[in-house]
């Protein structure tokens, strides 16, 4: 197996010493960058480069068709960008009301830029996008040390050809920074299992690369916590008692960088601090322990949407789909991430086999280790976790199956002589290009001639690799690099479908429209109701399909489950209507009908299901109403649910507080906060649906959501009081209640 000489690169003739021009020594350096190493071929780093360019123009094409993406991190980001206490704590808006439902490591990029350069759609998203080509990088730089420049490439291109990577690097969620800081600490640890001097300060890298993933999303940053320790425990140089000292030294490392910032949160008096958003008791680690935490697992997620589905093991299915092992495969989730996940799967039992006889600190067998064992184990999380899932979350999978793939394929390709590693290459090939056909043919109407050509491709990749390979170089060579362009073609397609079109929402996927198969929510902008909700459909979790209303001069009648009877009217351009049958609506759903707006100003996608999934459509005179003496008041309005503030804000970019969070579950504020508010003129409107009045379902309002007028507790009650006491007036379509003039 072709290892690497790590050693220091070789200067290039003429670029050492201490003579010569400033620009001479200029021109050396770009020569350097564009050579690379003395010891690479010539081709290697301009293959670098050119796959890093060209992963940032694919991931920064027609980027700004997703506007303002996901509002509700939008509106966060808009916040840290006028206010650096809003900054520090991940708030909602300006004024510090209520912080978004994580921390706000992922939120910091996007805010520095927005500060720098503006509010605006590829000010918040270019972040993301460099995040992406970084990842592609750093996983390049992992795999290429131990097993070669190709082996490096190929795990680059697959990465960057991920359907969900092509998704989430051009999205504001935070899995876009948790992937690259996953990677990152992937690759501390490998440079950590090396026997060279230095080696420990990759390791305690690491740890800090944990510790800032858990700021972006808390306990799912320590999914490969467990084997990544257990490789260097075992697989490290040195003394056992160097080892557990060195992972004790990491964990101090992890422990400080995450910590820092969670103890000054709890340390912070809450009433100058703004509420922790997604937790009931306005506390971080309750936030990270209940609702960000176990609850994931088990289902038990007190004010989440559609959470409560209880445990889901076996083949079990809960309100966010069916769980157990085939959960990656299915129709929801498989165009997303599983196009290569059967070759990553196969090539990591290969390597292991390759590698089964190698001394105990052997790099390359620690590398399919480590790789591997961070794909099983958020594989076995994901597929059987019952609490809040999302297919987008599968970008944290696409790392790990690229190094597999690029590992894999490289240590079989050096012992391609031998007939079981030719026959395992041919295996591989042939499986990919069976398993591309399966989810293209999940989309028949969609490019049919593709799926054949992949099944032709992938045989003929088949055939090639049992024969040519082992007999000549270069008639293997083009049977591999078929195989590999069979393999690709399709999610090749599904990314540039994905970068081909917008995405707004809370809930988005990637693919072509209806590629995601049925079940689980959609996130396509097109249809009735927009970002957050599939084109053609809506499809709730623990439901039924349903008709959507569709662009145009009426909608079509549809069926949602979970809730009573009864119609929903959604308002805006399209008057769809949704007949709701009976049945216990999933926690945090509106109880009586969905109210969406298509969103006609650029950067909102429209009011699914009452913008609890994505904003509602801003129109001028509403934007002027909350500009005028804006500087009066903290807050220009409230409004029940982030997504519906998050609207307003981002249109008048002034503070518009979120009642109740993300979702208007949240106990914050109480009717006795809200009133003082009132009181000392700080809120100039309330935001409603017009159903506030009477205060019952009347197949417009609901029990939570932005703008639904409903929600819970001390939401309800406030909702209830403003419709009581204050004037109601219609402005640009939408129901206001002014808060300074009593009815």
């Amino acid at each position: 197996m072709t290892t690497l000489n790590s050693a220091a690169p070789a200067a290039l003739p003429g670029s050492t010493g201490s003579t010569g021009s400033t620009g001479s020594t200029g021109t050396a350096r770009l020569a350097r960058l564009w050579r690379g190493r003395a010891e690479d071929a010539p081709w290697v780093r301009p293959a670098f480069l050119g796959l890093l360019v060209v992963t940032g123009v694919l991931y920064l094409w027609n980027l700004g068709a997703s506007g303002y993406a996901n509002s509700f991190y939008s509106a966060a980001v808009q916040a840290g960008g006028e206010s650096w206490k809003a900054f520090f704590f991940g708030s909602l808006d300006a004024a510090n009301a209520i912080t978004v439902d994580k921390p706000p490591a992922a939120l910091w990029p996007m805010a520095l830029s927005v500060r720098l350069f503006g509010l605006g759609s590829w000010q918040i998203l270019v972040p993301e996008v460099l995040m992406g080509v970084a990842t592609v990088g750093v996983l390049y730089a992992a795999v290429r040390r131990r097993f070669g420049a190709a082996a490096g490439l190929i795990a680059g291109v697959v990465l960057a050809l991920t359907p969900v990577a092509a998704l989430m690097f051009r999205f504001n969620n935070p899995d876009a920074l948790l992937a690259l800081l996953m990677t990152v600490a992937v690759y501390g640890v490998l440079r950590a299992l090396e026997d060279r001097p230095g080696a420990a300060k990759w390791l305690v890298g690491a740890g800090v690369a944990f510790g800032f993933a858990f700021l972006a999303k808390t306990l799912q940053a320590f999914l490969i916590l467990p084997p990544l320790a257990l490789v260097y425990a075992v697989c490290a140089p040195g003394g056992i008692g160097r080892r557990i000292g060195r992972l004790g030294l990491a964990g101090l490392a992890m422990l400080v960088s995450a910590g820092w910032w969670v103890a000054l949160v709890e340390l912070w008096p809450a009433s100058s601090r703004p509420y922790v958003g997604g937790s009931q008791n306005n506390s971080f680690l309750e936030l990270t322990f209940g609702y960000n935490g176990l609850g994931r697992i088990n289902g038990d997620e007190t004010g989440s949407v559609g959470g409560g589905g209880g445990p889901g093991g076996g083949m079990g299915g809960g309100r966010w789909g069916e769980t157990g092992i085939g959960r990656m495969f299915n129709d929801s989730v498989g165009g997303q991430i599983s196009w290569l996940l059967p070759a990553a799967l196969l090539l990591l039992v290969a390597g292991l086999v390759v590698t089964r006889r190698a001394p105990r600190t052997d790099t390359a067998r620690s590398a399919f280790l480590a790789w591997g064992g961070s794909l099983l184990m958020t594989l076995a999380v994901f597929s059987f976790m019952a609490g809040i899932f999302h297919e987008y979350y599968t970008i944290a999978l696409a790392p790990y199956v690229a190094a597999l793939v690029g590992m894999g394929t490289s240590v079989l390709w050096e012992e391609r002589t031998r007939f079981a590693a030719s026959a395992a290459l041919a295996v591989t090939a042939a499986v990919s290009a069976w398993w591309a056909w399966t989810l293209l043919g999940r989309t028949p109407d969609w490019l049919p001639w593709l799926r054949w050509a992949v099944l032709v491709g992938g045989a003929v990749a088949t055939a090639g690799l049992l024969v040519a390979g082992r007999v000549d170089r270069r008639l293997g060579l083009a049977a591999a690099g078929l195989g590999l362009a069979a393999g690709l073609a399709g999610p090749f397609a599904y990314t540039l479908a994905t970068v081909g079109t917008g995405h707004q929402g809370s809930i988005v996927t990637a693919g072509p429209a209806g590629g995601r198969g049925p079940g689980g929510f959609g996130g396509r902008m097109p249809g009735g109701f927009g970002g957050g909700m599939p084109e053609g459909g809506t499809a709730f979790p623990g439901g039924q399909n349903g008709q959507n209303g569709q662009n145009g001069q009426g909608g079509q009648n549809g069926q949602m489950p979970g809730g009573p009877g009864g119609q929903g009217q959604s308002r805006g351009q399209n008057q769809g209507q949704g007949r709701m049958p009976g049945g216990i609506p999933p926690q945090g759903m509106p109880q009586g009908g969905f109210q969406g707006t298509r969103g006609e100003r650029p950067g909102f996608g429209g009011g699914g299901m009452g913008g609890l999934l994505n904003g509602a459509n801003v129109d001028a005179e509403a934007e002027a109403a909350l500009l005028k003496d804006a500087g009066s008041y903290t807050w220009v309005a409230a409004t029940v649910g982030a997504q519906n503030a998050a609207s307003y804000q981002l249109a008048t970019e002034k503070p518009v507080m979120a009642i109740g969070g993300f979702n208007g579950s949240d106990p914050s504020p109480t009717l006795a906060q809200f009133e003082q508010y009132v009181a000392e003129g700080k809120i100039h409107y309330f935001i409603g649906s017009g159903g506030e009045d009477t205060g019952e379902s009347d197949g417009r309002t609901g029990g939570r959501g932005g703008g639904t007028g409903g929600g819970m507790g001390g939401n309800s009650e406030i909702s209830s009081w403003v419709a009581k006491t204050f004037e109601k007036v219609t402005i640009g379509g939408a129901t206001f209640y002014d808060l300074t003039k009593k009815a």
